[in-house]
């Protein structure tokens, strides 16, 4: 805790009891990152709408909430994993209230050429670099849950795949939050390195139990030259849950990051992607869908950064949002000096299906090169009443044919998606929200 500095700041009221028991307390270059974290969350202060960047996401409801660290927190008990994930064919490694849990992992089955250790054996010297990729933050603006997340630094898995190796295994990731007497929160933070030349396939699963608690993730991820990351992601917390999370992402030469995000739970939930596309000819396509009811938030926030020549992005979501949920869409495209011959193109498409539904888009291109092609889009709209009587013209009713309808136009997101058992994983999720809906609807 920086000397003198009092933080009474929302999230970080006691954090002057956390710090002495955080992983590797007293590594000089660990403590340092820890204290400019949390001074630069104290500087920023916890986000508001008053700021830019979160101008349609207000957190104050969830920093009145008396969380208490997961750090000093006693260990849930769980005996499995709770339902939730997606059901996939992978390498399992299990993070509980932010911290590996082994018992659930498979770390005796990672595939040839990836090694994978939790964070404290990365502090302890196991892994190369780590202070240099902890240190380096991608953004586009100041982001202070990334800040607090540096400040509450503790666990996490990094992960490296060898340089030349073509993973066949995917990796899945998942995230389970629990919640019993009293709110928790946790912060962590993983790594995910890709080789030169390599390629692989890593899952995210955020799901929970409880509530409310708070995750507040962040990922660096470096992917390498000529090098190939397939990441997917599914946010289905517990219905009381804060989903905070931000990926920084930077893309050397001729690499590619091809991302799919499917969003269905949660209370209040902001992602951000931020990329770098740092060497000539990097390709990201960043894609997903969002599907909200009751009071739910779903926060979508991304910073393409074009800041080598011929390089491509391309960005489109695509949103179901009923009773007073909110959807939120923010994408900016950032192309250099000297990026000349970029192609970025981004879309977000929503439906609004109760009155009470509510969408606020905000694409952006900021452009200093004279040879380039981008472009942006936002639409909104209701179901089509021409498709709804279609099918109800074949005897099917209004209820059914509105799910078939939103069942469709998201279908179309997994398209990026190319295997068919995974696609599938999704695509049951998506089927549990309709029925859920329905369900909502019927009571």
């Amino acid at each position: 805790m920086p000397d003198g500095m009092k933080i009474d700041l929302p999230l970080a009221e006691n954090y002057e009891n956390v710090a002495p028991v955080l992983v590797g307390a007293g590594v000089d270059w660990l403590d340092a990152l820890r204290r400019d974290g949390l001074a630069r969350y104290g500087a920023l202060g916890l986000p508001n709408p008053r700021v830019e960047a979160w101008k349609y996401t207000n957190l104050t409801r969830m920093g009145r909430t008396k969380f208490i660290s997961a750090v000093t927190a006693a260990q849930p008990s769980l005996d499995q994993i709770p339902a939730g994930a997606l059901d996939i064919d992978a390498v399992k490694l299990v993070l509980v209230n932010g911290r590996l849990r082994p018992e659930f992992s498979d770390l005796d089955q990672l595939p040839d050429g990836v090694t994978a250790m939790n964070l404290a054996e990365a502090v302890a010297g196991k892994s190369p670099d780590l202070q240099g990729v902890l240190r380096a933050v991608v953004s586009g603006h100041d982001m202070p849950m990334l800040a607090l997340n540096a400040a509450y630094l503790n666990d996490g898995v990094v992960i490296d795949v060898e340089k030349g190796r073509a993973i066949d295994t995917p990796i899945h990731l998942i995230s389970i939050g629990v919640s019993d007497e009293e709110p928790v929160a946790f912060h962590p933070r993983n790594v995910l390195r890709v080789g030169d030349g390599a390629a692989v396939t890593v899952y995210e699963s955020h799901i929970g139990l409880g509530g409310p608690y708070l995750s507040n993730g962040a990922m660096d991820i470096r992917i390498g030259e000529d090098a190939l990351l397939r990441h997917r992601k599914l946010q289905n917390e517990a219905e009381n849950g804060y989903h905070v999370a931000t990926a920084s992402v930077v893309l050397e030469a001729r690499a590619r990051y091809e991302n799919y995000t499917l969003h269905v739970g949660g209370l209040l939930v902001r992602n951000e992607i931020h990329a770098v596309l740092s060497g000539s000819g990097a390709d990201c396509n960043l894609y997903g869908a969002y599907a909200g009811r009751g009071n739910q938030h779903i926060d979508t926030t991304t910073f393409v950064d074009h800041a080598a020549a011929e390089c491509t992005s391309r960005e489109v979501y695509k949103g179901a949002l009923d009773d007073n949920a909110r959807g939120v869409f923010q994408g900016k495209i950032l192309v250099r000096r000297g990026a000349q011959k970029t192609d970025g193109h981004q879309l977000n498409k929503a439906l609004l299906l109760s009155e009470g539904a509510e969408i606020d888009s905000k694409p952006e291109l900021e452009i200093y090169a004279d040879d380039v092609k981008c472009s942006h889009g936002a639409t909104a709209g209701e179901l089509d009443e021409e498709q709804l009587f279609y099918l109800r013209a074949r005897g099917i009713n209004e209820a059914e044919a509105r799910d078939l309808l939103v069942a469709a136009f998201l279908e179309d997101s997994l398209d990026v998606i190319g295997d068919e058992d995974r696609r599938e994983a999704f695509r049951s999720i998506i089927s549990n929200w309709l029925a859920g809906r329905s369900q909502r609807q019927e009571d």
